[in-house]
């Protein structure tokens, strides 16, 4: 370590004649400490909600969704879903119906979707470990049954799984395609199960199997989007560019991101609005630096004019309280880096932080991730090193002293 350097370590843990100037470094230090802390806490919190939600739609969104770009409803091709099925790294594929319908409990009524399925769905996204009564059971013996989103049921009034309690489902009756009289088309069905995801889904859909979908929409060999389950590290760039050979252009292809793309945007703006306010706050700990650099700039002021003396120049003089700064921030940063470990690691096993019963976990969530310890030390090292700039600067201004004398 060259002598700048050297005398710079040693002014942060030399005797101050100003005890002031000790208490400030040490509050400094502190307070870096926390908000370096603080930062990454509020990432790692995101991370945490983001690979949780991720999780829960993929227990009702496939890793690939084929729908189309325009309209709602298109024909299946046999020859077509065959050559989806061979390609490599698809695993399962399902086809699935869905329209908004109204459906009617025990005198309570209310709208949602009804989503027709084959017997691959379950197999893509695991929904039937999310039945939290009853079972996943959507046709037995030649009867129909729904499993219901917990919300819907709430709704519904729907109170556990009763199998000699029908659910009448009722579908508006296309105009141009009958003649029949009445608006509406109607069907029953029992209830199977009630899941539990989150609450957009829970609230609106009920799934049944997909040839009583058809019946109840009379759309025999219709679909409304193609559902693929994929093999683990499966290339999904290039399985949706052989997607798009098959069955061209008029379709969309979207992995799960895309299927929730406005929700995941909106949570990482918040992620990083949350980071940019505690960034700001760094600001104001980071006066406190240039407080505590400018004392010690006045304190050694004799010092410096000595060093001046002997020929230190301009950049020794800089590097000496510029670095002052720079290890008080890098102090201050491990310190954070320890604490927020600390706090993460207790918040696993004890849960710092829980959340309230009747949701789907006991406790916040939290992910750390590797790369967001260098952009919060970038950060800290930034807004650190303006505010060690000017205090350097300051010391500039010292004359040397004539040692002749």
């Amino acid at each position: 370590m060259n002598f700048p350097l050297r005398t710079s370590w040693r002014y942060i843990f030399s005797k101050k004649n100003t005890n002031a100037i000790h208490i400030i470094s040490t509050v400094t230090v502190f307070g870096i400490a926390v908000g370096t802390a603080a930062l990454l806490l509020v990432l790692s919190v995101f991370n945490g909600f983001e690979k949780l939600l991720g999780e829960l739609f993929g227990y009702f969104n496939p890793e690939i969704k084929i729908e189309l770009k325009e309209g709602k409803f298109f024909k299946i091709d046999s020859t077509q879903l065959a050559q989806i099925k061979s390609i490599n790294g698809v695993a399962h594929v399902s086809v699935t119906l869905e329209e908004v319908a109204f459906f009617e409990f025990d005198n309570h009524q209310d709208f949602g979707t009804i989503k027709g399925v084959d017997d691959q769905f379950h197999l893509i996204n695991h929904i039937d470990s999310t039945v939290i009564d009853g079972e996943y059971l959507l046709h037995k013996g030649g009867n129909n049954f729904l499993v219901v989103g917990a919300g819907l049921a709430s709704k519904l009034s729907l109170n556990g799984v009763d199998p000699f309690k029908a659910i009448n489902i009722y579908m508006p009756v296309d105009k141009k395609r009958s003649s029949i009289g009445k608006p509406f088309r109607s069907r029953m069905a029992s209830t199977g199960g009630i899941f539990q995801i989150q609450d957009e889904v829970d609230m609106q859909y009920a799934l049944s199997n997909l040839e009583f979908v058809r019946e109840l929409l009379k759309m025999p060999d219709m679909a409304s989007a193609i559902e693929i389950g994929l093999s683990p590290n499966a290339d999904i760039p290039a399985i949706k560019t052989q997607l798009s050979q098959i069955l061209g252009n008029d379709y969309t292809y979207k992995d799960r991101y895309e299927q929730n793309e406005a929700f995941f945007k909106i949570m990482r703006l918040e992620r990083w609005m949350y980071f940019a306010i505690i960034s700001l706050a760094m600001i104001l700990v980071a006066f406190n630096m240039v407080g505590s650099l400018w004392m010690t700039v006045l304190e050694k002021k004799s010092d410096v004019a000595v060093l001046r003396s002997i020929g230190l120049g301009d950049k020794g003089i800089f590097t000496i309280f510029f670095f002052q700064g720079i290890f008080l921030l890098s102090l201050g940063i491990l310190g954070g880096f320890i604490l927020a470990l600390g706090l993460y690691f207790i918040h696993l096993h004890y849960g710092i932080v829980d959340i309230p019963a009747g949701f789907a976990i006991d406790r916040y969530p939290i992910e750390l991730n590797l790369w967001d310890f260098p952009v919060v030390a970038l950060t800290v090292f930034g807004i650190g090193s303006v505010a060690a700039f000017f205090p350097a600067k300051k010391a500039l201004s010292i004359l040397p002293v004539d040692i002749r004398r």
